[in-house]
């Protein structure tokens, strides 16, 4: 499910301590994994020759920071936007996982600071493991995934039961948000009730995952983040549909890139890396 993954490597932040607790996962391991740098355009030939001996530098950093066999990881160094050659890099490689660190910018201070990680969230359709630059990075071993009745979500049930299902001891977390204003939350027996977790459950159950149900209330994007925080979660899974009609592939979402969208919110304020799944529709 994931066999090539693209790690969009600034030289700073977390992503490459991401990818190492990722590796860690027997089901990852075998993964190929292209590790790319982006050395943006300079205004002088002395200056781009100096760029480019850095970003050549980070590659051979994070190449010996992998705990990868040397033929399941290779370099790509480009010249350019960092933006659109992270996109260009993931079609190129067809990778099922793009990885990258995140300032955890909030909503349209995202877009006047161009902000590469979130303009690679709006635009691609793949997968993206983000991790913010402040938080600290746990080996995985709880999952959270943010469950309704959504594609979304059970392509993001999905992704989590496959990393889940080779980690010893691993806990999923499953999280409904009710927004009845008159609903109460529910854990335990209770909330295993609930119809919207029956499929999650039995697929835990098949798989011999440890599970528990919990419902909460309130906006969902800050009831997800506090039920993350409560069960101390080292990964977060988050379905995000791809709501873009055909004709404005080529643009951000702008309902979504001020701040409107649950995946949005989670980005910004999840204190834990955020895996974000995606679907067309």
């Amino acid at each position: 499910m994931i066999e090539k993954i693209l790690l969009a490597d600034s030289g700073t932040g977390r992503s490459e301590d991401m990818l190492n607790a990722l590796l860690a996962i027997p089901s990852v391991q075998r993964s190929m994994v292209t590790v790319l740098h982006v050395v943006p355009p300079q205004t002088s030939s002395d200056a781009m020759t100096e760029k480019w001996e850095e970003g050549g530098k980070v590659l051979a950093k994070a190449a010996q920071s992998l705990k990868l066999e040397p033929s399941h990881v290779s370099a790509m160094l480009r010249q350019g936007d960092p933006k659109t050659e992270v996109l260009k890099a993931a079609d190129e490689v067809n990778a099922d996982l793009i990885i990258m660190g995140s300032r955890g910018l909030k909503r349209l201070v995202s877009i006047l600071e161009n902000s590469v990680s979130q303009y690679v969230f709006q635009l691609s359709s793949r997968p993206m493991l983000l991790v913010k630059d402040d938080i600290f990075v746990r080996a995985i071993n709880r999952v959270t995934v943010a469950i309704d009745k959504s594609d979304a979500s059970k392509q993001a049930l999905n992704l989590a039961l496959f990393l889940l299902r080779d980690i010893k001891g691993g806990q999923l977390t499953l999280v409904n948000v009710d927004g009845d204003p008159k609903a109460t939350e529910k854990m335990g027996a209770e909330a295993e009730k609930v119809p919207v977790f029956a499929d999650a459950i039995a697929k835990a159950k098949q798989y011999g995952i440890s599970y528990r149900a919990i419902v909460t209330t309130g906006k969902p994007g800050q009831a997800i983040c506090q039920v993350a925080d409560d069960t101390k979660t080292d990964l977060l899974v988050l379905g995000s549909p791809d709501r873009r009609p055909s004709i404005a592939k080529g643009l951000p979402d702008l309902d979504r890139l001020l701040g409107t969208s649950l995946s949005d919110y989670v980005r910004v304020y999840a204190n834990c890396p955020v895996l974000l799944t995606r679907t067309t529709g």
